[in-house]
């Protein structure tokens, strides 16, 4: 059935079309992230613990969060194929200096500065393609809805097999490179592979038409830019008219920070623990096997959303995935093994990704196009938020070694917190409707 679902999706052009601007970049993107890994975490040079990590998540993510609800202001007023097109673009010549930096063994503010431009210029051109999802295909009623969920389920699960397998080439290539050239020198190499592929991500979106992906004519506010600056807040606004997509987004950012946490978690125990400290390149691919196992774990996730949305519907299943995250890092806070580590990294993920991609549909089925670019850079302003805040959570837990039984156990209590607190039903099954 899935199998049909998926090929039944390949005869819609234009999502034919957006499914390979994002699939493409994120494939990229898992090149681009395997490198900046060896560079920053698994150099013998660089000795990390979880508070340069967790620094690193910082960085990267906390700025865009707050410049965030003026790039929903951009997708809002402006054709988001030319914005897709242009951050894409954009963000290869950006891994051109990035790469300079990094042949040149380049760690200072120079090299932050860019990477966090690359990053956030890649939060612009998710948020983009999630906010033009729904107009390549009907969403009214039960049905459309449902096809909703299928359709979110088939671009997150896709986004993330082709970053984990970028992640995988990245490894690919560096170790094929390594050989001939010293550790910056391959980095840098593989850095610009990546350009090359955000590149033909950008001409992918030469084949949609200029408005095709929103907003559509009618929607445009003819206003000045400095104009949009007033209506940085107006995403958020827009989201305490709709109470039940307010507090799911609210638990995929806690879902999302923990899985954050765990994920340092798992780079410290492969790093210091589970392979010999100085030997980085087996704790890297300890690491990217770790990943592999996370990301199998949320492809099935993925695929199993629009099953629990048909039986239990959105409201019950996020709430469900949610609670059921919480089980394993119960067994972690028990035993550190590597056995246990990849159990929970799998089965947090699958449940996790169930969150995210229902609560997707709930967002994109419930916001008006005019206003959904904003509410989906609020959306990542927050997911961005919880990330981080995951991350310095377990700055502040974690050993150098990555062995903590108290982590898990803070990670559970998040989950079921919101989850039996936040999330009860009087709170998130309510049908509250906008004014707007």
């Amino acid at each position: 059935m899935a199998v049909k679902f998926f090929f039944s999706i390949l005869n819609n052009n234009a999502l034919r079309k957006l499914l390979a601007i994002r699939w493409t970049g994120q494939l990229t993107d898992g090149i681009f992230q395997s490198a900046l890994a060896s560079f920053v975490l698994f150099s013998p040079e660089r000795q990390p613990d979880a508070k340069s990590a967790a620094a690193a998540f910082a960085v990267v993510l906390l700025p865009y969060s707050i410049v965030g609800p003026l790039v929903g202001t951009l997708l809002d007023r402006f054709s988001r194929q030319r914005i897709i097109l242009f951050s894409n673009l954009f963000r290869a010549l950006t891994l051109i200096f990035i790469g300079g930096l990094i042949r040149n063994g380049a760690t200072g503010v120079e090299l932050t500065i860019f990477v966090l431009i690359a990053f956030g210029v890649n939060r612009l051109i998710l948020a983009g393609l999630s906010a033009s999802l729904p107009l390549l295909f009907d969403t009214s009623g039960p049905e459309g809805r449902t096809t909703l969920v299928s359709i979110n389920a088939t671009a997150v699960t896709g986004g993330t097999v082709f970053v984990v397998i970028g992640g995988g080439i990245g490894i690919g290539i560096r170790n094929l490179v390594d050989s001939r050239f010293d550790a910056n020198q391959a980095d840098a190499r593989l850095i610009l592979v990546a350009a090359i592929g955000f590149t033909f991500a950008a001409l992918f979106s030469l084949l949609l038409k200029r408005q095709e992906l929103g907003p559509q004519p009618h929607e445009i506010k003819r206003q000045s830019i400095t104009e949009s600056y007033r209506e940085m807040s107006e995403g958020f606004q827009i989201l305490r008219s709709f109470r039940d997509c307010f507090l799911g987004i609210s638990a995929t950012a806690v879902q999302r920070g923990g899985l954050t946490a765990l994920t340092l978690m798992a780079l410290l125990l492969n790093r210091n623990t589970y392979n010999n400290p100085a030997d980085p390149e087996s704790g890297l691919s300890g690491f990217a096997f770790a990943i592999t196992i996370a990301g199998i774990g949320i492809t099935i996730g993925a695929l199993t959303a629009p099953f629990g949305v048909a039986r239990f519907g959105r409201h019950r299943w996020i709430r469900f995935s949610l609670i059921s995250s919480s089980i394993l890092p119960l067994i972690l806070a028990v035993s550190q093994s590597q056995f246990v580590l990849l159990a929970t990294g799998f089965f947090t993920g699958l449940a996790g990704q169930n969150v995210k991609v229902t609560n997707d549909a709930l967002v994109q089925s419930k916001i008006a196009d005019e206003y959904r670019g904003r509410v989906f850079a609020v959306y990542d302003v927050l997911v961005n938020g919880g990330i981080v805040s995951g991350a310095i959570i377990a700055a502040l837990l974690l050993p150098p070694s990555g062995i903590s039984s108290v982590l898990p156990l803070v990670i559970a209590f998040f989950y079921l917190l919101v989850a039996l607190g936040l999330l009860r039903g009087k709170n998130f099954n309510s049908d509250y409707r906008s004014t707007i």
